[in-house]
């Protein structure tokens, strides 16, 4: 067997990612990896990186700060508990992020108010608590707006969504019960 990796040959060596998946620590990957499976499947570069705001702090800064500069338009940041590492980046940028809460702890919800809770002048959007596939949406929406092919994917998976939900009544109209009226 011929030991040539063709999906390696076909990626650009230039590649710059576009968004930038950054995540408190590797047991968050489980949830932020649903961004990098769907940002992946529509063709959009991106990067993941850990990076913990508390652990790592100049790195943190040094990231956001340089992140415009490498291409970056869009990070996607996921954390629990505290959940300060989407407030921190977007504190050094002015990069929009979009802030994944992590249910680390108390379901999520202390996570949810640490990222939604912003000051004036420091945003950071927010999706659902281990929302990280929202993430990866929004992200691609929000580049859709300069970028007609991903504008275009985009759109073709929202559609795919409406046929899970006609399949879906499909599915449950042949389920049989006594008492069932459809």
């Amino acid at each position: 067997m011929n030991n040539f990796n063709f999906v390696a040959y076909l990626k650009p060596k230039t590649m710059k990612p576009l968004v930038s998946i950054i995540m408190g620590s590797t047991s968050d990957l489980p949830i932020m990896e649903k961004a990098a499976i769907f940002l992946n499947n529509n063709k959009i570069a991106f990067e993941m990186n850990a990076l913990s705001a508390h652990r790592s702090p100049a790195e943190v800064e040094i990231f956001a700060k340089n992140a415009a500069s490498r291409g970056v338009k869009i990070i996607i940041a996921g954390a629990g508990m505290a959940a300060h590492l989407p407030g921190v980046i977007a504190a050094f940028t002015p990069i929009p992020v979009i802030g994944v809460p992590i249910n680390a702890t108390l379901e999520g919800i202390d996570s949810l108010l640490a990222i939604v809770q912003m000051p004036p002048g420091i945003p950071v959007a927010t999706v659902g608590i281990n929302a990280a596939l929202n993430a990866g949406i929004l992200a691609a929406q929000m580049l859709g707006m300069n970028d007609k092919a991903i504008f275009d994917r985009t759109v073709t998976y929202k559609e795919s969504l409406k046929e899970k939900i006609v399949k879906a009544n499909e599915d449950l109209s042949k389920l049989k019960y006594d008492f069932k009226t459809n």
